[in-house]
């Protein structure tokens, strides 16, 4: 069974913002990646198709394939958890999410859905006008 992990996207203002970071990062020729404290002890169903799905001002707005999790050492000797993400960023319908520390795991039933090419979502709408209109059920 597959299964995601939800984490802040602290620093990035919008989904552009991230984007632009990773692509930096691309061009320099790093590997995209996250690390994190904890390692996750379900890494096995993550790694079998699941995601990360980031929040951005309080909100879910995009999700990134978790390609592997490996252990890492830094070099004071303290283990950490590098998340591998694939390059593709897919946005997602909005949703409120509250404030969290660190990683939490998310089950794909409860997982927002993809805002795939041609899904009316009022993709060219600001984030947070596509969530209020949503809650009005406008879209």
């Amino acid at each position: 069974m597959t299964l995601h992990l939800m984490k802040l996207c602290v620093g990035a203002d919008s989904v552009e913002h991230l984007d632009a970071f990773q692509q930096r990062r691309l061009r320099q020729g790093q590997r995209l990646f996250h690390d994190t404290r904890m390692m996750p002890k379900r890494a096995e169903e993550i790694t079998d198709g699941g995601s990360l799905y980031w929040v951005i001002k309080g909100r879910f707005q995009v999700r990134q394939a978790i390609t592997d999790i490996t252990r890492e050492v830094d070099e004071t000797g303290r283990g950490f958890a590098r998340l591998h993400l694939d390059q593709t960023l897919c946005r997602v319908m909005p949703r409120a999410q509250r404030p969290f520390q660190g990683w939490r795991y998310l089950e794909a039933a409860k997982a927002p859905q993809d805002l795939g090419a041609g899904a009316p979502g009022g993709e060219d709408l600001p984030p947070e006008m596509q969530a209020e209109l949503r809650a009005l059920g406008i879209l």
